[in-house]
Parts: C-alpha cells; sequence; structure tokens
C-alpha cells in the first residue's frame, strides 16, 4: 500500500460520480442522517473506539513490559489520531468540491480506483465491521454467563444461551433505522465506557493490595521466539484496540457544512481515550503483571472460585460492559446494512415507507441470526477475529489514510508531511504482515482445543 504514496492519481469531477452522493434520501437508508453535530460525531467516534477491547490492554502490556507498553500506546494514540484527522481532511476537500463521500469504498473509488473499492476496501471493512458484530456477541454472552456464573456458581446454563438471549437483544437494537439515531444511545455508551473503566482501574487497585492475589512477575518470556511473536501480537492488539474503520460513515452523521466538526468530535473522543486506555492499561499490568488475561476482569476471579473485588462489584461492571457491548455491535452493523440495503431499499420512497422498512427488517434480521450463530458455533472466534484485527484494521487506520491524503492533496515529496506519511503507511504495512502471522500462529497453537459450540 505504501508505494501508492508516490504517484497521485487524478481525482474525477463531481459529475462523474452517482446521484447517490446527492440523495439525502438514500444517504438516511444508509444510515447517515447528515443531521448531526460535532458532539454527535464524539459520540459515535468514541462507542467505536472506546469499546470493551480496552479491557485487553494489560494482556498487551504482559508481552511488551513497562517501557514498551507505554511507548506503544502514546504511538497507538497519536498515529491513529492523526491518521483519522486526515480522513476528516479528505473528506471536508471532497465535500467543499460539491462531491461529498459518505463511504470509506466512495473515497477509495474516487482516489485509488474502482478495483480498490471493489476488491480490497469494500471487502476488508466488511470484514472488520461484521467480525466487530460477531465479536460483541461472542463477548455479549461471555458477559451474560460470568454474570450468571457469579449468581449462581452451580448452573446449568451454557455459554451458547447466553450469546442467543443477547442476539435477541442486540436485534431489537439493530432495528434502529439511521446511524444518527444512534447519537443518543451513544452518548450512553460513552458514560458507559466511563463506567466500566474506572471500575476495571479501580478493581486492579484493590486486587493488587489484597492479600489473596498471586505474587506480581513483570519478567518477559524467556523463549526468544516466544518473546518475538508475543511482541508483535500486543502491537497487534493495540492497533486494533485503537481500530475505528467507519470514519467517513461516521463523518457522513454530521450537518454541512462539516469543517471542523470531526476534529472537535475526535478530541472529545480522544480525551476518553486518555482517561479509558491509560487507567485500565497501567492499574491492570501493575496489579498482575505476567499474569495479566485476556480481559483484566477475568484476573479479579482466581481458579479456585475465590473474587479479589466483591461480587457486586464485578456484577456491576461486567453489567457496564454488556450494555455497551451491545450499543458497539449496532455501530459495526451500519456498514454491513447499508451495503446489504443499498441492493434492495428504494431512495425515492420514504424512510418509514412499507417499501424500505421490509427489507430493513429482512436483512438485519438476517445479519443478527448468522452473527449469533458464528458466535454462537465458535466460541474462540476471539482468536479469528485477531487476524481480521489485524489484516483489516491496521490498513483501514493506519496505513489508508496516509495514502488518500498524499494522493488528494499531493505534497512535495521534499515535505515533511509527505514523508511522515510515507513511513507511516510503511510502518504499518509491515506491522500489519507481521501481526496476521502471529495471529495466524496462535490459532495454530489453540486448534487442538476448539470446540462447535464449545462452554467456555
Amino acid at each position: 500500500m505504501a508505494c501508492l504514496l508516490l504517484q497521485p492519481r487524478k481525482i474525477r469531477s463531481s459529475t462523474q460520480g452517482r446521484s447517490s452522493f446527492l440523495s439525502p434520501k438514500l444517504i438516511d437508508v444508509g444510515g447517515g442522517g447528515g443531521a448531526g453535530s460535532w458532539l454527535h460525531c464524539g459520540y459515535h467516534l468514541t462507542t467505536s473506539i472506546v469499546a470493551p477491547a480496552l479491557l485487553s490492554l494489560p494482556f498487551a502490556f504482559a508481552a511488551l513490559g513497562w517501557a514498551a507498553g507505554v511507548v506503544c500506546l502514546v504511538m497507538g494514540a497519536a498515529v491513529t489520531f492523526y491518521s483519522y484527522n486526515l480522513l476528516s481532511l479528505v473528506l471536508e476537500h471532497h465535500a467543499q468540491l460539491g462531491r461529498r463521500q459518505i463511504r470509506f469504498r466512495d473515497m477509495a473509488r474516487d482516489i485509488l480506483g474502482p478495483r480498490w473499492a471493489r476488491y480490497y476496501i469494500g471487502p476488508v471493512q466488511f470484514a472488520v465491521c461484521f467480525g466487530a458484530v460477531v465479536g460483541q456477541v461472542l463477548l455479549g454472552g461471555q458477559s451474560m454467563k460470568t454474570i450468571y456464573v457469579i449468581a449462581r456458581p452451580d448452573g446449568t446454563m451454557k455459554l451458547y444461551e447466553f450469546v442467543i438471549i443477547f442476539g435477541a437483544f442486540l436485534l431489537i437494537l439493530a432495528m434502529i433505522p439511521s446511524f444518527h439515531a444512534l447519537r443518543h444511545i451513544n452518548l450512553i455508551s460513552l458514560v458507559l465506557s466511563l463506567a466500566y473503566s474506572a471500575c476495571a482501574t479501580a478493581g486492579s487497585i484493590h486486587a493488587g493490595h489484597s492479600s489473596n492475589a498471586p505474587r506480581r512477575d513483570f519478567s518477559l518470556p524467556n523463549d526468544k521466539q516466544d518473546r518475538i511473536f508475543g511482541i508483535f501480537n500486543a502491537i497487534a492488539i493495540i492497533a486494533t484496540t485503537y481500530g475505528n474503520g467507519i470514519i467517513p460513515e461516521i463523518q457522513a452523521t454530521a450537518a454541512p457544512p462539516v469543517t471542523g466538526k470531526m476534529f472537535k468530535g475526535l478530541c472529545l473522543c480522544y480525551t476518553v481515550v486518555a482517561v479509558t486506555f491509560f487507567s485500565v492499561a497501567i492499574s491492570g499490568y501493575w496489579a498482575f503483571g505476567n499474569r495479566a488475561e485476556g480481559s483484566v476482569t477475568y484476573n479479579f476471579m482466581l481458579d479456585d472460585g475465590t473474587l479479589l473485588v466483591p461480587k457486586w462489584f464485578l456484577t456491576m461492571t461486567y453489567v457496564f460492559i454488556l450494555l455497551q457491548l451491545s450499543a458497539v455491535g449496532v455501530v459495526y452493523l451500519q456498514p454491513t446494512n447499508e451495503v446489504i440495503e443499498g441492493l434492495f431499499a428504494d431512495p425515492t420512497k420514504p424512510q418509514y415507507s412499507a417499501r424500505n422498512v421490509v427489507p430493513r427488517i429482512i436483512f438485519r434480521t438476517l445479519s443478527i441470526v448468522i452473527a449469533t450463530l458464528i458466535a454462537a458455533m465458535l466460541p474462540f472466534f476471539g482468536d479469528v477475529n485477531s487476524i481480521i484485527g489485524a489484516f483489516g484494521f491496521l490498513p483501514l487506520d493506519f496505513v489508508v489514510p496516509s495514502v488518500l491524503y498524499n494522493l488528494t492533496f499531493s505534497p512535495s515529496k521534499r515535505s515533511f508531511l509527505f514523508w511522515l506519511n510515507a513511513v507511516i503507511a510503511t510502518v504499518s504495512s509491515a506491522l500489519a504482515v507481521l501481526g496476521s502471522i502471529s495471529a495466524v500462529r496462535q490459532v495454530v497453537l489453540d486448534a487442538r482445543t476448539y470446540k462447535l459450540f464449545a462452554d467456555v
């Protein structure tokens, strides 16, 4: 991808595109009403980035150590904030030219060419977003089961039953017609992310001072191969945690003129990022060292059933997580909705007409049913999702923005900005490849424990 930085592509004029760019009705059916403020953009951004995946940051630190962990977390924040702002500037530029782009693949088609949009950007974004939906359904089921086990340690309900229950709940929220209509839910989601992050931080500090806590050990793996692959896997985890993949779709919810609105929304989002990511990562790694698990909340329960935090506190934490997972799932369902409904909806009809409501109900139900079935069948989907994240989030959020900016604005090859973007794209491409290899290796190592509909 980095090689695309070297030769600008001529942008087509606004009259050469499809009329859908100028059709408010089609935009609304597709999920962006174009009526939001910068605050609404901030809510959407926060929900798509500040998600329960941040609870895995202490686990990433366990493979990196203190210094490298903090550096990677700071670099991830700086690069993604910069990259998302680049995407926003490209979108604003085309909007000022009279050609507002509302989808990632629209940007790719206009700037990179139709083949890049059809065979790379479109499929990768679809895989990343639908994979995120499956992941949220699985995590929702696991959260519900954890609450159940805390209340009834001898209960007999299986994980797939909770996955189905959470999928049914998500199905109700999935019927919300557009991205802009999610703004109030995403404000609640922002509050929930602060709530469970505060719980995770306080719980880690409490557990770290507990007499029952395991002895802290901050040493890295002795085996050189395990250490190297662990580092790449940790970088992929951090990059995926910062991942978004739907910046154009979020900016499409802003009312014109869009200039400056996304930057303000990003500032709000990254204020929440700074509060949540760093507090959870640092407190969790301090409390549990290299024993930190895939989610720091798992460390609050020892193998013998001993709880390092009060039962009510852990239950409350998981309730906050569970509720926010539903909001995150609905947000990442939006590009899937747009792709499918774009084939069957009629942009000339009102949004709530039977002609558009019936296909919406049918295909959104089908999407949730498929996501729930995959989550129930493959409770190890987290390993698969790590491959999708490394292969998808890293290119979309770290590589593509720099490429699109350089091709759109054609900065001088002697300028610092050009080479900064080139370095970000090149290094991120390499990390995407290495992260994918590490994720595939982890899948191979864990494959012998895989079982369909396993109760884990």
